[in-house]
């Protein structure tokens, strides 16, 4: 069962399932946004990409981080994906991720893309 993120319940009152391709992403954005030692009982857990939203801007902190979101994807969800890529874009203040997998289970390509930061006028 591939559970909804965030928790919740559906119209009949059971826990909220997701497809296998909405779950996978879910997870991804889950590790993205965890900063490490935010979760007690896995204190390496998470990329703390969501503190790059209010980072400068630079070529070399978003290569710093494709490297640190890839080996975190690696080691948390390495039973479900293969990382084939990640870019990391940073323009007027929104942080773009895009990562791009196989799924294990069933030798699929995906691409998830994230957004942070943006404003809207």
């Amino acid at each position: 069962m591939n559970l909804a993120f965030p928790y919740g319940f559906d119209r009949s009152g059971r826990t909220a399932s997701s497809s296998q391709a909405q779950h996978l992403s879910d997870l991804i954005g889950q590790v993205l946004l965890t900063a490490p030692g935010e979760r007690v009982n896995r204190p390496t857990f998470g990329s703390g990409t969501g503190q790059l939203v209010f980072a400068p801007a630079s070529d070399t902190l978003a290569a710093a981080q494709q490297q640190l979101i890839q080996a975190a994807l690696q080691q948390w969800l390495s039973d479900l994906i293969r990382v084939q890529s990640v870019q990391v874009s940073t323009a007027n203040g929104t942080l773009t991720i895009t990562v791009q997998y196989m799924t294990v289970q069933n030798n699929q390509p995906a691409t998830a893309t994230f957004v942070y930061g943006s404003v809207t006028p």
